[in-house]
């Protein structure tokens, strides 16, 4: 199978949780809008995607994958298809819904995350909601990040297998989601997350585990890794990290 990734070409975001995934499991995808305009590719083969006239099921917005006949949209949702085809999720039925389970909460944060800088509407800049965004992020690095951060420690801490990863014993998607989760916020709050982390050391431990493992070493060193900007979900505002 040779997956298909459309997400934007010039940001992380949340494509990000998928390609970590695909690079892991050394899977045999494209990442078809950052590819020249040429052979139904590029930025204008995500467009018609979306436009939806050639597709019954219509993803909302990136990132969606096309495996095949299927296109999946949602990244928990496409976490939930690939997790199992590359290796990467619990094979009971019970370990497999909690696995989504946790990445949907992973979503409920990268969400909380994102309306950090624009808590009033997406369609404003960053500059045009600077008050409402210094008091949303006041009370995000100080009640909900924590909140986050302490619940995925206990789940890690209270995983059966006592395996060091949150699902079962051996590595899921969740751990790679989990992995970004602490790239993005050390980036974003350096100074909330060097507060926050010896709280959480076996989340710190997990994502050092998995920054190790050698196709995800070579990945992140590689410039298919795209750094982080002021453009993706993960912003770094210093008047936002007091």
């Amino acid at each position: 199978m040779r997956y298909e990734l459309y997400y934007w070409p010039s940001i992380q975001g949340r494509g990000e949780f998928v390609r970590l995934p695909l690079e892991e499991a050394g899977a045999d995808y494209v990442d078809v809008a950052r590819l020249p305009e040429e052979n139904g590719m590029g930025v204008a083969a995500l467009l018609r995607l979306l436009d939806g006239g050639s597709l019954e099921h219509v993803p909302f917005a990136p990132p969606f994958l096309k495996a095949g006949d299927l296109v999946i949209g949602q990244t928990a949702n496409i976490l939930l298809y690939l997790g199992p085809r590359l290796g990467l999720a619990p094979k009971t039925e019970a370990g497999r819904h909690w696995a989504h389970q946790l990445q949907l909460t992973i979503a409920d944060l990268v969400g909380e995350v994102h309306d950090t800088h624009h808590p009033i509407a997406s369609s404003l800049y960053y500059e045009d909601q600077k008050p409402e965004a210094q008091r949303r992020a006041k009370d995000f690095t100080k009640n909900r990040l924590p909140k986050f951060l302490r619940y995925f420690e206990q789940v890690r801490a209270q995983n059966s297998f006592r395996s060091g990863y949150l699902v079962g014993d051996t590595l899921s998607y969740v751990d790679l989601s989990l992995f970004q989760i602490v790239e993005g916020l050390r980036y974003a709050f350096p100074r909330a997350m060097s507060r926050l982390e010896p709280g959480c050391p076996g989340l710190v431990e997990l994502h050092d585990r998995v920054a190790r493992r050698p196709r995800l070493a070579a990945y992140l060193a590689s410039d298919r890794r795209l750094p982080f900007s002021e453009e993706g979900i993960f912003r770094h505002y210093p008047e936002l990290d007091r």
